[in-house]
Parts: structure tokens; sequence; C-alpha cells
């Protein structure tokens, strides 16, 4: 996979509560592109300042697969911004914790 300009629509913006889950990044999907589940594809948003926000458009620099999963998650940061697995790894905890993951990283 290469790296792309993604428009992710955030549905779940920093301290959004579901289920008892509180969400550390935003969180969000990018519209008309379908994930593993049938529905819109899956996105965390790592920015410095992890302020709410509504919509967000970055560049794609990793996949996250759920190994016992049928999802994969895209990870969009700032233009220009990198991170590493382990950064990744550890911003999105709150979730991945439940799953068998691996992180991909995007080249350029």
């Amino acid at each position: 996979m290469e790296k792309l300009t993604l428009a992710v629509t955030i549905d779940r913006p920093v301290g959004f509560n579901h289920h008892g889950t509180i969400y550390p990044v935003n969180y969000g999907y990018v519209a008309g592109v379908i994930g593993g589940d049938g529905e819109a594809q899956d996105v965390y948003i790592l920015t410095e300042d992890d302020k709410p926000l509504e919509s967000f458009t970055g560049e794609l620099i990793a996949v996250v697969h759920r190994e016992d999963d049928v999802e994969t998650k895209w990870v969009v940061t700032d233009f220009g911004k990198s991170y590493t697995t382990d950064d990744i790894m550890t911003r999105i905890a709150f979730m991945a914790q439940y799953f068998e993951s691996t992180i991909e990283m995007v080249e350029d």
C-alpha cells in the first residue's frame, strides 16, 4: 500500500465514551471505501495535540491488521509526520489490546 491523502469523517472524537471506552485519539472513517466488515473503512487519527475534531485530511502512514478479526484499521496523520510502530501501538492500545494485531507501515 502507498501513502494516500485521505479525508476522514470523525464519528468518535477525542474523549468520546463508547460503552465505557474513552477514546484518547480521534477515530472515524473514509466515506466510499469499504472495510472488511462491509462498513466504511475505519481510521485512527494521530496528531500532536489530540483535540476533538469533526473531520481531518491527512496522510495514510500505516495499516493495523487484526489477525483475529475481519477488519483492518488505517492510521492517518498530519502530512510529513511520522510515527514508529511502537508509537502507533501505544496510541491505539485502548482498542488494540483486545485483538492480535500487527502494524504495516506505508511506504513513500
